[in-house]
Parts: structure tokens; C-alpha cells; sequence
């Protein structure tokens, strides 16, 4: 076909310029249904708003809703609770789209989740919801989106239409320039026809499936605890000791392992001061030890030089007389 319109369009050139101004009529034809599209003109996608048109000046028989809630509950676990509201959701025919949980201590938790429930059942899931605990705060909205919904159905049917038309001008086309201005004409209208079906997919979900945002929070069992002056049990006190045990001992390894290397160094220098330092200290001090006296008993008298003192002879020299039978001069 492509090869057809280019010898068509040789031809056209050669042959002056009759089959130009054909070329520009078809385009001419190809131009007009995208300005009665837009317009609202008297083409067919005219024809077909004006037969919409009565139509849409009547109440519409649905009515379409967009509800949304959102709700705080506070609850004794947040766990079990959770597990209460999946049951709950899955027995109406919802699902659970997001769920967050967080612990900011030991004590305490939360969790927001966004669940999705049928319409005709999104009041008995909530009254559910507000049975699991205490409820902190509560809203619910419903927005009325029956005319947008209308609206997007209408165009999405003038812009197949619309389609359709571009459609059977490329099938009479025989021009390649033709060819290349329908092709990029109906290339714009299927995009802009997509983004009306999506649009139509968005506020089909949301009409038919409501949206609740539940937060659960946990009470602050200590401060229970405290209200209630409860005595802590035997077997907690029995926990509570033993943890302080193992942790007691835990640090204690931590400082030995810390201390090793200078308890080394400490080991080693204490064994050479009692093995090498020690010995000859003792060994030097014998040696400069004074001579002990003959006779036991008595000490020898001497002076700094360590000899006798001068005039005085010695007590109990060998040989010597007794003091008391010693012979006048």
C-alpha cells in the first residue's frame, strides 16, 4: 500500500498539479471529523452527543459513591488484633492494601492499616472495626462522583467513534502524505482514548470497593501496671536475678579481657624481680655483712674502720686471764 501511494504521489507530481489538490481534499476530509470531535459538530460523534445529550438531562439511575473512613482504636495487643481485622476483611470480600507496624519501646506498638471492602458491606466492617477496642477518633466521608462517572462514559464512547472514523479514512486513503497525517491523527486520539479508560478503571475501583484507614494503639502496660500496684511475682524476681547474674558475669569477663595484656607484663616483670633482682641483692649484702664477734655473748668494740678501739683489748681473748684473776703490776 505504501509502495502504491508513493507511485501515486509520483504520478500526482509528474503529473501537475490535479492529483495535488485531491491530495489535499482527502486531508482536507481527514482534518474535518477531529474538529467536529472536539466541537461537537455534525458528524457522526455529533449525532451521537446529541442523542447523549437527552439522555444526560435525566437523573441517573446509580448513583456512584466514593467512600473513605478513617479510625483509631486502642487496643490490649495489636497483634491479635490485627489478626481479628484480616479475618473480619477477608470474610467480606476485601483485602488488606498496606500495613505498617512499629514498636517505639518494649512496652508499647502500633499499626496503621489501609483495607479495601465491597460497598454494600464497607457499614458492617466498620461497625466490626469499632467493636475490637476503644475508639479514640472516628470520620467517614462519602463523595458523589455519579455526574464524573457519566461524563467519562460518554467521551470514551464519542472518542471510539472518533477512532473508528480516523479508521476508515486510512482505508481510502492513497496518499503516502495522507497516510502519514491519519496515522499520527489516530496515534493522538488512542492515547487520548486510553487515558479516558484508565481514568474510567480509577473511579470504577474506587466506587466499588470503599477505603478504611484503621490505626491501632496499644495501652502502655506499665502505667496499667502501676495503677494496679501489683507486686511483682516470684518467678520475675527469680528472672530479674538470674539476668542480672549473667550480665554481672558477662562484665566481668569484659574488664578481664581488657586487663589481660597489663596483667602480662605485670606476671613478667614480678618474675624477674624474684628470680634475678632479688638473688643478688641478697648475695651483695652478704658480702658486706661485718664480722661477727669470737666470743658469743659479747660484742666486739670497734670503730668505723672496723678495728679494736685503742687502750681496750678485746673481752675474751684466747688465752687471756678472767677479769677478776688478772694480777696487779
Amino acid at each position: 500500500m505504501l509502495l502504491a501511494a508513493a507511485l501515486a504521489l509520483t504520478a500526482g507530481c509528474a503529473g501537475g498539479g490535479t492529483d495535488a489538490a485531491d491530495g489535499k481534499g482527502v486531508a482536507a476530509d481527514a482534518a474535518a471529523p477531529a474538529g467536529t470531535d472536539r466541537k461537537g459538530g455534525t458528524g457522526a460523534g455529533g449525532s451521537e452527543a446529541a442523542a447523549a445529550k437527552p439522555g444526560a438531562s435525566k437523573a441517573p439511575a446509580v448513583q456512584h459513591l466514593v467512600r473513605t473512613a478513617s479510625l483509631t482504636v486502642e487496643v490490649e495487643r495489636v497483634a491479635a488484633t490485627a489478626d481479628r481485622v484480616r479475618a473480619v476483611v477477608a470474610a467480606a470480600g476485601g483485602r488488606v492494601e498496606s500495613e505498617t507496624t512499629e514498636r517505639t519501646d518494649e512496652r508499647y506498638e502500633a499499626s496503621r492499616m489501609v483495607l479495601r471492602v465491597p460497598q454494600d458491606r464497607y457499614d458492617r466492617v466498620l461497625g466490626d472495626l469499632t467493636g475490637t477496642g476503644k475508639v479514640l477518633s472516628r470520620t467517614a466521608e462519602a463523595q458523589d462522583v455519579t455526574d464524573q462517572v457519566v461524563d467519562v462514559e460518554s467521551r470514551i464512547a464519542t472518542q471510539r467513534a472518533s477512532v473508528a472514523r480516523v479508521r476508515a479514512l486510512m482505508d481510502r486513503a492513497d496518499k503516502l502524505a495522507d497516510v502519514v497525517a491519519l496515522e499520527s491523527e489516530l496515534s493522538r486520539r488512542q492515547a487520548d482514548l486510553e487515558a479516558l479508560l484508565a481514568q474510567q478503571a480509577s473511579l470504577k475501583d474506587r466506587t466499588s470497593l470503599a477505603t478504611i484507614t484503621l490505626d491501632l494503639v496499644e495501652k502502655e502496660r506499665a502505667a496499667a501496671e502501676d495503677e494496679g500496684g501489683d507486686r511483682p511475682a516470684v518467678s520475675e524476681a527469680l528472672s530479674g536475678g538470674w539476668h542480672a547474674l549473667v550480665a554481672a558475669v558477662a562484665w566481668t569477663l569484659v574488664v578481664l579481657a581488657a586487663l589481660a595484656p597489663w596483667l602480662v607484663v605485670a606476671l613478667a616483670a614480678y618474675a624477674v624481680w624474684r628470680w634475678v633482682v632479688r638473688p643478688r641483692r641478697r648475695a651483695r649484702a652478704a658480702g658486706t655483712a661485718p664480722v661477727a664477734a669470737a666470743v658469743p655473748g659479747q660484742e666486739a668494740r670497734t670503730n668505723a674502720a672496723g678495728l679494736p678501739t685503742p687502750g681496750e683489748e678485746p673481752a675474751g681473748e684466747p688465752g687471756g686471764a678472767p677479769d677478776g684473776e688478772r694480777s696487779a703490776p
